[in-house]
């Protein structure tokens, strides 16, 4: 049975789901950031994905790379660059990453993964960044 790792609950909040995928925003105001979490029971690797969920993935990846740049929009901060990533090292259930970057965020050039500590969204910016990703996704 398919359940989510309790440290994305902790650290995001639920945008919705696509055909394969859950999508959860990062709670890191600093960073426009969709996390997808494919809802396979068990998988922690790429390989765990049968061929055609692979290919979802990648089209999930793909509009998540558009909702996340509308929440850039929405919040003032376009963005110059998106990073995907699919790590898992520290929560190894299957996920990838989908981050807005530009050259004066945060962290810029270096990775976002242990720079600084995490900003909290505002009502307001949290209400807007969860409103542009889903009108973006159609959710």
């Amino acid at each position: 049975m398919f359940e989510i790792d309790p440290a994305f609950l902790a650290t995001s909040e639920a945008v919705g789901d696509l055909a394969l995928s859950h999508l959860r925003l990062q709670a890191d105001a600093r960073f426009p950031w969709i996390v997808l979490i494919p809802r396979v029971a068990a998988a922690r690797e790429l390989e765990d994905l049968a061929e055609g969920e692979r290919d979802v993935l990648m089209e999930e990846v793909l509009r998540s790379g558009a909702a996340v740049r509308a929440i850039a929009d929405a919040l003032g901060r376009p963005a110059a660059k998106l990073n995907v990533a699919q790590l898992g090292n520290i929560t190894p259930q299957l996920h990838v990453h989908v981050i807005a970057r530009r050259p004066d965020d945060a962290a810029w050039p270096a990775p976002v993964w242990g720079f600084g500590v995490a900003r909290p969204y505002g009502p307001k910016a949290l209400e807007l960044a969860l409103a542009a990703a889903r009108v973006t996704l159609g959710l």
